[in-house]
């Protein structure tokens, strides 16, 4: 995207200390790429863009995990008050790996704890993790799941470009190349479009105001479980049905790529 090349540049450390945002809440928007250069041609002067080692876009990897019963899945599709996410995530241009949970905090607000798992080699390393994703779980009151019976279910990879709004309060991330495959060799994928989230501690941003003012409302959606309820048949999809109809669907025989590998 060629606006992204012309933003000031702000590094991970001072995007950390400005914008951490690991409690906040968030809007997603499911946009054509062309509408998304639109988008960041009129940003805000002063705009910056994170850029590591000279790169403004980068690969993220995302393994998710689930209990045999889905209940991550079905917390998120019935949007139980007590939900969460299980996630590796890999930064594919550094290497780094960290181990994640996703809660819902107070107000519907998006809570985010992680321990990094460069070290994570031995059995006795992943046993301490496992125990760590158990205490957090607890801790953010979400009992009564059994870390052992936890397993990959989908994995999601994209490219991400993340800006820095003035003001240093708001955090904006652009997705695309998304794709998704499930341990059964399923596998999509949604050229041409992209997913504009934002990511502040409350109140609307200037981003959000800009996109309802062209006609984009926050859409329900979920690079898990959207992806994992349309790839996985007998899911419960009624959540994002509206999503899936208006972007997966309507764009099946043209753009979205959808095979079952034997």
């Amino acid at each position: 995207m060629k606006k992204l090349e012309t933003l000031g540049a702000v590094s991970l450390n001072e995007l950390a200390e400005r914008a951490d945002l690991q409690v906040r809440r968030d809007r997603k928007y499911v946009c054509p790429t062309g509408s998304i250069e639109t988008l960041l041609s009129q940003l805000p002067d002063q705009t910056r863009v994170l850029e590591i080692d000279g790169r403004r876009s980068f690969g993220y990897s995302s393994t998710y995990f689930d209990t045999p019963e889905f209940v991550s899945f079905n917390g998120a599709a019935h949007r139980r008050r007590r939900r969460f996410k299980v996630r590796a995530r890999t930064y594919l241009d550094t290497g780094q790996s960290w181990m994640e949970v996703k809660t819902c905090g107070a107000m519907g607000r998006t809570v985010k704890d992680r321990i990094p798992l460069a070290q994570v080699e031995s059995d006795r390393q992943i046993a301490d993790m496992w125990q760590w994703v158990s205490q957090i779980l607890k801790y953010r009151s979400i009992p009564n799941i059994r870390v052992a019976r936890l397993a990959p279910t989908l994995t999601v990879a994209y490219q991400r470009s993340t800006l820095l709004l003035p003001g240093n309060l708001v955090r904006v991330t652009v997705d695309s190349d998304i794709s998704w495959n499930t341990p059964l060799g399923r596998q999509g994928s949604l050229p041409g479009m992209g997913i504009v989230e934002t990511k502040s501690p409350g109140s609307s941003s200037v981003i959000d105001k800009a996109l309802w003012g062209k006609g984009h409302r926050p859409d329900r959606i979920s690079k898990y479980a959207t992806g994992f309820a349309y790839l996985t048949p007998g899911t419960q999809t009624n959540r994002w049905n509206r999503t899936i109809e208006r972007y997966f669907e309507a764009t099946r025989v043209n753009e979205f790529q959808l095979e079952a590998v034997c």
